[in-house]
């Protein structure tokens, strides 16, 4: 047999780190991990209590394709309740996972060849997604002055059938505002373009609240999941909202690729919208974190950042510091035990100039990475002692 053309895909680097700290680890040592997206608590007490409950009680088959009304309708009145947004539920998909999310999307959206803008630094998957799909990612690069975020004088010149943003971004967290977001909507509609909108880190937010796109207009696709600040990774539930005329389309496809999101993750998130209050304190470790690392990535000599508005990352330029920054971030783990992300990951034009720390971790593993990675800094005459 023969590998197709459009599987050959590039690997997800910060998962090739996960493993390096993984076999450190195995060997008896002490890693501090700033690489992963990732929470360190567990799914809430009440996602882990329904889904005891169930258990017990129910068989956990298939759903339907949609989701369980009861999640879908839930998931609705969070829109209410965040954004004062009145959604139908019946526009509402779960998905398994965000990533399950994408394929549906690019491919109820998309014919193959179709080309998608997308922001650099960003998340590297969609380019993999995509490129799987036949689909071609348009990658444009970012400015500092835009904080890392799409404009519309950015597209002027390209085309394209679809633009996909994150707000909160990854790896950046800087976050678009409501005119800033909706210039960006306006855009692709002027020119028959689909929006895709992934708000997975929406509720991780600091000073400012971030703005879903379905404050602007109906006719998007927004992109959330159960992940990062219901604390569920692990569980692989996500969900899409769709203009009502795509809803049948995503389902039809559903059912073909997925037949459901798992059951079990779809229980545990109904109690995990109840958690009001152990997602919050998550919240308060994040707000510490992220002034920890404000405070020591400069004094650990990685002074050039984006001070993130939401998730749980920083990402640094270094580019006067290496040109390298895969075997920057292998020698910090191999001398200091601190596992961070290449830029490599999030921009192929500018990525070996750049590292991404996330701060996703308990506040004594965060206070330890950063003291490590000064010792780091000082041995090499980055920073001095």
């Amino acid at each position: 047999m023969q590998n197709s053309r459009r599987g050959m895909v590039d690997p997800f680097i910060v998962m090739d780190v996960m493993e390096a700290a993984r076999q450190a680890e195995a060997e008896g040592r002490h890693i501090i991990h700033m690489e992963v997206g990732q929470p360190s608590t567990p799914a809430p007490a009440a996602a882990r209590d329904a889904l005891m409950q169930a258990m017990q009680d129910e068989a956990l088959g298939y759903t339907v394709a949609l989701g369980l009304p009861a999640l879908r309708e839930r998931i609705a009145s969070l829109y209410k309740d965040w954004y004062n947004v009145d959604l139908d539920p019946a526009r509402v998909v779960v998905t398994p996972g965000s990533s399950g999310g994408f394929v549906l999307a690019f491919t109820a959206l998309f014919d193959a060849g179709d080309r998608v803008a997308l922001g650099a630094p960003g998340y590297p998957s969609y380019r993999q997604i995509l490129k799987a799909q036949d689909l071609v990612p348009v990658e444009i690069q970012t400015s500092a002055k835009n904080r890392l975020q799409l404009v519309p004088d950015d597209l002027k010149d390209v085309d394209y059938q679809g633009i996909m943003v994150a707000s909160p971004a990854n790896p950046s967290g800087t976050m678009l505002g409501r005119d800033e977001l909706a210039a960006l909507i306006g855009a692709a509609q002027d020119k028959g373009a689909s929006f895709l909108s992934d708000e997975i880190y929406h509720g991780i937010e600091y000073e400012k609240k971030a703005v879903t796109a379905l404050e602007i207009s109906d006719d998007v696709c927004v992109i959330n999941s159960f992940s990062k600040y219901f604390s569920m990774t692990g569980w692989r539930l996500g969900w899409l909202v769709l203009p009502e005329p795509q809803v049948r389309q995503v389902e039809r496809l559903a059912q073909n690729m997925f037949i459901c999101a798992p059951h079990a993750a779809q229980v545990a998130a109904l109690g995990a919208l109840t958690a009001k209050d152990e997602l919050q304190a998550n919240m308060d470790v994040y707000r510490k974190n992220r002034q920890l690392m404000l405070d020591g990535l400069p004094n650990a000599g990685f002074d050039r950042i984006a001070p993130p508005d939401g998730a749980f990352y920083v990402y640094a330029d270094i580019s006067h510091i290496t040109d390298d920054s895969q075997s920057f971030a292998r020698a910090i783990l191999d001398e200091v035990g601190v596992a961070v992300t290449p830029g490599m990951d999030f921009d192929q034009q500018r990525g070996a100039g750049t590292l991404r720390f996330s701060y996703a971790r308990a506040t004594a593993d965060i206070a330890e990475g950063l003291e490590r990675l000064r010792r780091f800094m000082v041995k090499h005459g980055h920073v001095s002692a």
